[in-house]
This record gives structure tokens, sequence and C-alpha cells, in this order.
């Protein structure tokens, strides 16, 4: 990662992702975020992890059952949840808390940083589907 983008607000979504990827398999939301903070760097406490960082962590655990029954009501006949891969569903869950708790982001800010990471994350389908499936919740809030 270039050093300018070190903490800056999608350095600190892509930690978000990258932490919420491994809860997949178990574990604490706290622990996550510390530890896709602090990996790659020295002397960092976890008094020193950043807020935004730890809000969309936990704002995802938190409201994770309601964004998978929203995403789930807006993907394409004959899909489910369960049939995307860990990385869209994720992003998807990123994208949409965002969208629509994090009331600090503007809408299309959320959108485009989703969009960007999942570029660096996925392939360009799933870009394509992930701005396809969030964009329904900008609409639909207008």
């Amino acid at each position: 990662m270039a050093s300018v983008f070190i903490d800056s607000r999608r350095d600190l979504r892509e930690r978000a992702f990258q932490a919420l990827f491994s809860l997949e398999f178990g574990g604490d939301s706290f622990k996550a975020a510390d530890f896709a903070y602090t990996y790659d760097k020295a002397d960092v406490k976890e008094a020193d992890l950043p807020l935004f960082l730890l809000a969309l962590v936990q704002g995802v655990s938190e409201y994770r059952e309601d964004l998978d029954k929203s995403i789930s009501q807006h993907l394409k006949a004959g899909w489910t949840l369960s049939r995307l891969t860990l990385v869209d569903k994720n992003l998807l869950r990123l994208g949409l808390y965002e969208i629509k708790y994090y009331e600090e982001t503007p809408e299309r800010v959320a959108l485009n940083e989703i969009i960007e990471i999942s570029k660096k994350y996925a392939d360009e389908k799933s870009s394509k589907f992930i701005n396809g499936v969030l964009s329904q919740f900008i609409a639909e809030k207008k």
C-alpha cells in the first residue's frame, strides 16, 4: 500500500473489509479490527485504532442480520445470499452499512469507495454486481 493512503478513509475501509472477511471464520470484531489495522504497522497500540475503522467493523457486525435481509431482498430472482462469494457478501454489507447507517459519509461516496475496493479484491463482474445492488438502495432513498 502506498504511504499516501495509509490511514486514509479508503485504507480504513479496506482494513474494515479485511476484518469483516476474517469474522466469517469466527472471532471478535474488536480483535479483527485490531489485527487488520496493526498487522503491517510497527509500534501501534490498541488505543490508536481509528474510530472510523471500529465504527465500520462493529456497525456491520451489529446490523449484519438487517443488512443481509436487505441485500437478499435486492438480489435477482434465483439468487440468495449464500450463493455469493464471501468477498462480494462482505463488500455489500460494508457498503450498505455506510449508505444506510453511517450518516457522516455521503451515499455516493460510500458506493464509489466500495466499488474501488471491489476492483482490488474481486473481478470486474463483481464490481458491476456490487454497483448494481447498492445503487438500488441509493435510488430508494431519493
